[in-house]
């Protein structure tokens, strides 16, 4: 989620912590611009430099010591506009996107959401919670930009290979649960695909390929949340 400045104000532990969890645990160390030159959101944030999420802010005075409990809140999911309909797929020379389907929709956000709640739910710190409280982190998710490589099944008997099923930009944010303060925010993109080959489009191995990316997002917000909740010697 190499230290290029020195910090122009002290940095608690809990927010270096609140950096770490966002942007991820990369080879530089996360660190906040709070430069005289550095920009600042709408809702005041500072940009984190070093981080392994394609985009991160914070707020300079974050501390998450006070939370032992964390709520997952889904903030909705955006779907491109556009793409292919399938309807011509003989004669098609483009490898997509492709229009997504009220079902396929309807998938997509369960196998996200179920990914989620499973990964969080084994944090060794945190417990998962279905309500706000003094104690509770909010976490909230949005997928937008959803884009759909897999096309619609011929009618005969052809085997579809693709290289990437799907991807989408994943913004998370951490908010008090109480106030909905934001906290930190985080922006990243990926992709459900075989880096290796060409795989055969099937339904079961497209929606495997979209349980990894999601499972992959969900295991790296609990570990870093986790690593930073553990006591410290």
């Amino acid at each position: 989620m190499n230290i290029d400045q020195l910090f122009s104000r002290t940095v608690t532990a809990g927010f270096a912590a609140a950096l770490l969890v966002l942007a991820g645990c990369a080879a530089s160390t996360p660190t906040i611009d709070t430069s005289p030159e550095a920009e600042v959101t709408f809702d005041g944030l500072y940009e984190v430099k070093g981080g392994s999420a394609d985009q991160s802010w914070a707020r300079p005075d974050v501390d998450l010591s006070q939370y032992s409990k964390i709520m997952l809140q889904g903030a909705g999911i955006e779907y491109r506009p556009g793409g292919e309909s399938g309807r011509s797929f003989s004669s098609r020379t483009r490898p997509g996107p492709y229009e997504v389907t009220e079902q396929q929709k309807a998938a997509f956000r369960q196998i996200v959401v179920t990914e989620f709640l499973k990964e969080l739910a084994l944090s060794e710190h945190f417990t998962l919670v279905e309500e706000p409280g003094p104690d509770v982190l909010l976490i909230r998710g949005a997928l937008l930009d959803v884009v759909s490589y897999v096309p619609p099944q011929p009618t005969s008997n052809v085997a579809i290979y693709i290289s990437k099923v799907a991807e989408a930009t994943l913004v998370i944010e951490l908010r008090d649960s109480i106030t909905e303060t934001i906290l930190a925010r985080a922006v990243d993109r990926r992709a459900a695909e075989d880096l290796t080959r060409m795989s055969q489009s099937t339904r079961v191995r497209n929606n495997a390929e979209i349980r990894r990316m999601a499972g992959v997002w969900g295991r790296l917000l609990r570990e870093r949340l986790d690593q930073f909740a553990a006591p410290k010697e």
